[in-house]
């Protein structure tokens, strides 16, 4: 892997940055939030409001009842029985002035609940020791594992996290870009690490100011976390909460801090890939916060734009795959699989999983796109866009009606799906197959062409003790795959880590051995001849979805004797 290049930071005084100047202006940033959202709800018919707000109050109260969360404030359960008494004394069943006023009463205190709570903040302070922090702590444990002994390690050694990520992309544009408007980045989503390596990698090797992220709100409930997630620019998102008074101030917040130029970070699928596959499917929410953003910097006549950068991240194992492929399957399968407890919060977990990583030098590389605007063309790094025939285009004019710049829920909802849909595209062609991703996908095809006839679930069931994959067939196969994918990325459709060029036999043994290097159950091993076996289907499962996305298996010629199946006594 080549050396991390360590870009110099564009703004390099923190008290400039746009996350410190809005959180400097948190609560009148609070009060714009508050005035926007009941403006756009206020106004809807008095029986649809009215519905809205009773149906908000019982969905939070069965909420607190059915899902309680040690990070609930303690005064949830008192505010909303006091909003349930005052709707009690003044009905909303009729339709009066008084009866609105009560009602728009309401919804003000609801509002400022959420904004109040979805708000972070960002301290200088913290920021800077979660730096120094983390950069010792990882740096400590990669030499400690490297030099195999821990106290020798632990304070010893130069080398840092950043050999470990390996950046690819047109970096020098995203840092261009910044200096036009306001970057969105919208990763990939596999692990509870993403937020922590994208913001080390956006901050420490591309250089930009620190960005604002979502974070679930499940995962205040580890005290240190919630800590620092509060002081470093994360807003709040719970995911228990759907009713539309929460989702509306939710979106309202992102789309007046991209407004105000703040770097922005969230996962556009909602949730960690249960299944290991690229996303097929995004949230349109905050996505459309973005499109909504850029149609109020027109009308305010600015000439600043929202660049969406794809982020495709790439691990060679995942430390939560044997929890996500069991939610996968029980999600779609309907079947009765074993609950297992997600580990990936456990302090305990995510160290051994560092200390894996770094130990079996498996790197994890950052693919960063090519950044579009919110229409989903190209632009250079000059901010300007450009149409599929190359041709400049003012991003302002599909904004407009009669000439004007206009507010138009649809027709913005329709540039929405459209985004979303590039982001899609790009995901698949930003995406760096790793040798892993390749073996495993191999032998899971090997597996699926010897069962024609069986489903997935079928599949999943099979023993896997009854079954050797062969060397020989392994690197045949991979051999085609392999021809495929190296086209294929001369034609831009996707990208190729540098082992996957060389010699086939050589980068199937990386793949199983980075593979095999987490997991209590390997997905991938050598037996004692030298050919291959898996003690989980399901996780190899998991990593075979990385590449499914692209069809690969109809594109080879298959032999019949690829596995060869024991004869158990």
């Amino acid at each position: 892997m080549k050396p991390v290049h360590l870009r110099p930071r564009i703004i390099e005084n923190i008290e400039d940055w746009p996350i410190y100047l809005l959180s400097k202006d948190r609560p009148d940033f609070i009060q714009q939030i508050d005035a926007e959202t009941f403006e756009k709800i206020k106004n809807l018919p008095f029986k649809q409001l009215a519905d809205t707000i009773v149906k908000t109050i019982y969905l939070e109260r069965i909420r607190l009842k059915e899902e309680p969360w040690k990070v609930d404030p303690p005064s949830e359960r008192s505010f909303w029985n006091r909003i349930s008494q005052q709707l009690v004394q003044y009905s909303l069943d009729r339709e009066d002035r008084e009866a609105r006023e009560t009602a728009e009463l309401v919804l003000q205190k609801i509002i400022h609940r959420y904004s109040e709570e979805i708000v972070g903040t960002f301290r200088i302070s913290t920021f800077k020791f979660a730096q120094n922090f983390l950069t010792f702590l990882f740096s400590r444990l990669f030499n400690a594992a490297v030099s195999k002994s821990i106290i020798r390690g632990l304070w010893s050694g130069k080398r840092q996290l950043h050999e470990r990520m390996n950046v690819v992309g047109d970096v020098e544009t995203v840092r261009e870009l910044f200096k036009h408007g306001t970057v969105v980045a919208v990763p990939t989503h596999f692990s509870n690490l993403d937020s922590i390596l994208v913001g080390y990698a956006m901050d420490q090797i591309v250089g930009l100011p620190s960005f604002s992220y979502g974070a679930g709100l499940n995962l205040y409930n580890f005290g240190p976390a919630a800590y620092f997630m509060n002081r470093l620019g994360a807003y709040r998102v719970d995911r228990r909460k759907k009713n539309p008074i929460y989702l509306e101030t939710l979106k309202t917040m992102s789309r007046l801090s991209i407004q105000r130029g703040v770097n922005s970070l969230f996962f556009p699928g909602g949730t960690r890939s249960r299944s290991g596959a690229l996303e097929a499917d995004l949230k349109m929410g905050l996505l459309g916060t973005a499109v909504e953003a850029q149609r109020a910097l027109c009308s305010q006549g600015s000439d600043r734009k929202v660049f969406i950068v794809p982020v495709v991240i790439n691990y060679h194992f995942v430390l939560e795959a044997p929890f996500l492929i069991e939610e996968h399957l029980r999600r779609t399968g309907k079947e009765q699989y074993i609950r297992l407890r997600d580990e990936s919060t456990r302090i305990r977990s995510m160290l051994r999983f560092v200390w894996r990583f770094f130990s079996t030098s498996s790197d994890i590389t950052l693919s960063i796109g090519k950044p579009i605007d919110v229409l989903g063309n190209f632009v250079d790094a000059r901010g300007r866009s450009f149409d599929q025939y190359g041709h400049e285009i003012q991003i302002a004019s599909y904004f407009e009606f009669a000439g004007k710049i206009n507010v138009d829920p649809q027709r913005e909802a329709e540039y929405t799906k459209l985004l979303a849909d590039r982001i899609l595209d790009r995901y698949r062609a930003e995406n760096v197959v790793l040798c892993s991703h390749l073996v495993a996908f191999t032998v899971f095809q090997l597996l699926l062409h010897q069962h024609p006839k069986l489903d997935i679930y079928g599949i999943l069931r099979l023993p896997t003790d009854d079954y050797i994959f062969p060397f020989d067939a392994v690197e045949e196969t991979v051999r085609q795959f392999r021809d495929i994918l190296v086209r294929w990325q001369q034609e831009h459709r996707l990208k190729l880590s540098p082992e996957i060029h060389g010699d086939p036999a050589e980068m199937i043994r990386e793949g199983v051995r980075k593979l095999g290097a987490y997991h209590r159950q390997e997905p991938l091993s050598f037996n004692k001849n030298g050919d291959i076996v898996s003690s989980d289907f399901k996780v190899l499962y998991f990593y075979h979805n990385r590449l499914d996305c692209y069809g690969l298996e109809k594109k080879i010629q298959w032999k019949t004797e690829g596995v060869q199946i024991l004869q158990v006594e």
